[in-house]
């Protein structure tokens, strides 16, 4: 199946996608998309205007990390019998449903999403929402991932991943959703060194390797 994503290199929600397409084994051709730029071609594809995009030759477009997500979850216990990452158990994937909801909605809502906007704008057009970042937003986004660090160390003492006793949905969404933060210095372990052992876990598999050092400077749309 020839699988190619629309994404951008710094959106947590595409780094979700990304991880979860290598922790598959399916290959994928990535292609850029600046979304500010409200391109026509990429509205067809998707009208809600956001990353990702998922395209799939003969089917139509998968648009957005959670549905997405689902999509492979289904294609690829059909077709290709590979690890399930979305548990067929029903508790456990309301579980993994729950925790992926917390990161791409939640901790993006709180966090990730304002750092990275703020950050950015400087690469950013002005007509387009660029210019100086907003700095007491930022200094609430980094108030903001202490409780969610906490949480996490809560999580992975349990069960050592954060849905259970494997890789899952909500170890790519939260180490997508970490990794755009961590790239900015915007962590502090002081009180969750046990989390701080799961994402050096999480960073060293190979699906996390094509992420390392990605930003926008030098980004190439298309």
């Amino acid at each position: 199946m020839c699988l190619k994503l629309i994404h951008h290199p710094v959106c947590p929600h595409s780094r979700f996608i990304r991880l979860a397409l290598h922790e598959y084994g399916l290959p994928v051709r990535l292609i850029g998309e600046r979304v500010w730029e409200r391109r026509e071609e990429f509205l067809l594809l998707n009208p809600a205007g956001t990353l990702p995009v998922l395209l799939a030759e003969g089917r139509l477009p998968v648009p957005g990390a959670a549905i997405i997500a689902e999509y492979l979850a289904e294609v690829q216990s059909d077709e290709f019998r590979r690890e399930e990452l979305l548990p067929r158990e029903p508790s456990a994937r309301i579980e993994v449903r729950r925790l992926m909801y917390w990161f791409n909605d939640k901790f993006f809502a709180e966090v990730s999403g304002p750092l990275t906007a703020e950050r950015y704008k400087q690469y950013m057009p002005r007509d387009a929402g660029g210019g100086s970042p907003d700095y007491e937003a930022i200094r609430t986004a980094r108030e903001n991932i202490l409780p969610h660090l906490a949480y996490i160390d809560l999580l992975v003492r349990g069960h050592g991943w954060l849905a259970g006793d494997k890789l899952t949905y909500a170890d790519l969404a939260a180490t997508a959703h970490l990794s755009a933060v961590d790239n900015l210095d915007d962590l502090s372990w002081v009180e969750a060194k046990t989390a701080k052992g799961w994402l050096a876990r999480m960073q060293s598999r190979p699906s996390f390797r094509s992420l390392l050092g990605e930003g926008w400077k030098g980004f190439v749309p298309r």
